[in-house]
Parts: C-alpha cells; structure tokens; sequence
C-alpha cells in the first residue's frame, strides 16, 4: 500500500519532487475527521500508512475518531486501531501540535473542553489561521444536523442502515482486492446518487456557509457527512476532511496556506486543490 500516481481535477497538483524523493508528505498541516475507530468499517489499514508517510506541524482531529456509540453496543478494537491511536500519541510526543475537536460519536470528550491528554489537546471547536492569512473555524458539523440534533430515532434507523451499506461495501471490495481492482465505496455512490441524500449534504453545506459569515470568519472546516469537499458558497470558503470509512482523504494545509483534499488509498490522488489567492 502506497502513493502510486497524483491527479488534478480543478487545479494544476503542485507538490514538490521532494516529496517522492524522501518518500513523505511534507505539509503544514493535516485535518482528519470520522476516522471511526472501534467500528468494523473503519479503513484504519489506510490511515495508519498515511500518518507514517505525511510530516506536519500540525493534526486537527475534527471528530468522531473513536466511534464510542458503535461501541457500547459491541466492542471491536483490533491492533490496526490501537496502532492509529500510539502513532498520533507518538506524533504529538516528537513536536507536532495535536487538536481533537470532538464530534457526535464521541461527544463524551466534550465535557472536556482545554484538556490536554498525551500532548493532545481537546477542543470544542478552534479557529485555523492558514500560512495566508486565512481564519477558518473548525467544527465536527453536527451541529448543523437537524436530524441528529432532534431525533434520536432517526438516528438509530439511519445508523443501522448505513452499517449495512457498509457490510455489503467490505464484501464488494473483498472481490474487488480479488479481481486486482482499486477500492470503491458503494455507500458514498448511493449517498451521492440518491435525491435525498444530494438534498441533506446540500443544505447542511449551506448551513455550514451561513455560521462561517456569523462569526466573522474566512470560512469553516467540518467532517460529519462523510464526503471530502473544498469550494466557496455564499463568499465563504467550506472544507469537509471527508472520512476514513468511505472516502479515505484528508484535508491539507501546504507551506504556502493552499488548501487540498488528499485520497489515500491504492492509489494516492488529490481530489481538489484550493490556490492561494492571488
């Protein structure tokens, strides 16, 4: 498992030959949210080989990273999830500043707002001043969740059928591995394809946009959804880190404040690349 080729999509890919060269992933800093720990449908295979191959100054865990709903039901914890864990102790430890937003699934860490925990920091929620200038204020986003914020049912219902989306998505991509093709998420194709789904996303992405214009800021980055997402709505900037369930991708920060969405799966691709502003 590793980086094999990088696309662009919106903007030329800029990442410097000394990146391959010392085979690492030299940026500023990294955004990492729903990585899900403790559910059988946590990639944490693919998490575990992007934390050893990127350097940064700075980690945002901007929510659910240990899944403590799944796992009041059933507990799972193998080692690869264990080796996540004493690999961002061991990053926080060597001189990379680490910030864990909390989100809805592990929103117990809430109460402990200011905490610090092995060299890690925990937040309700931080503003990010990028290398330009940028202030951006980060959040898990489920807030913003209607449906999680009013109803319990609803949550449960919708948390049992995701969980089978993703049973069937492991199955899938066993034949895949198989048949020697890349990873593919069955759950965000449907999420993407279904009416109301495209609906939800887009009036939780708006809901984001209008809390970045009340507190004043550049522009908001969150995780909740599960989709990686850089673009301007209503003149602010909105960033979703996506999720290490489906999409497997990261949001950065380069050494210039340019903002990009990294895949990290069989093959290492950027989704969308955000310049700095001219």
């Amino acid at each position: 498992m590793r980086f094999i080729v990088a696309r662009t999509y919106e903007y030329e890919n800029i990442i410097m030959s000394a990146i391959y060269s010392s085979n690492k992933v030299k940026v500023k800093t990294v955004f990492i949210s729903d990585v899900h720990l403790g559910f059988p449908g946590c990639s944490a295979n693919f998490l575990l080989d992007f934390l050893r191959n990127v350097e940064c100054d700075k980690i945002y865990l901007v929510g659910d990273i240990i899944d403590l709903l799944y796992m009041r039901k059933k507990f799972h914890w193998p080692q690869e999830h264990n080796d996540v864990i004493r690999t961002l102790l061991g990053k926080a430890k060597n001189n990379t500043e680490v910030i864990y937003i909390p989100g809805n699934h592990d929103e117990l860490f809430r109460s402990y707002n200011d905490a610090v925990f092995g060299n890690i920091t925990i937040k309700n929620e931080v503003i990010h001043t990028t290398a330009d200038g940028k202030r951006l204020l980060i959040l898990h986003g489920d807030q913003f969740d209607s449906v999680v914020k009013n109803s319990r049912l609803m949550v449960i219902l919708g948390s049992n059928l995701y969980n089978g989306l993703l049973n069937t998505n492991r199955f899938v991509n066993y034949i895949r591995y198989k048949l020697g093709l890349p990873y593919w998420s069955l759950a965000a194709t449907l999420k993407h394809k279904v009416k109301g789904a495209v609906n939800y996303i887009s009036n939780f992405e708006t809901a984001i946009s209008q809390m970045a214009k009340q507190k004043k800021v550049d522009g908001m980055i969150c995780g909740h959804i599960h989709r990686p997402e850089i673009r301007t709505i209503g003149g602010v900037l909105y960033c979703n880190c996506g999720d290490w369930v489906e999409s497997c991708s990261a949001l950065i920060e380069n050494q210039d404040g340019s903002l990009e969405i990294l895949h990290w799966t069989e093959e290492f691709e950027s989704l969308k690349r955000i310049p700095v502003a001219a």
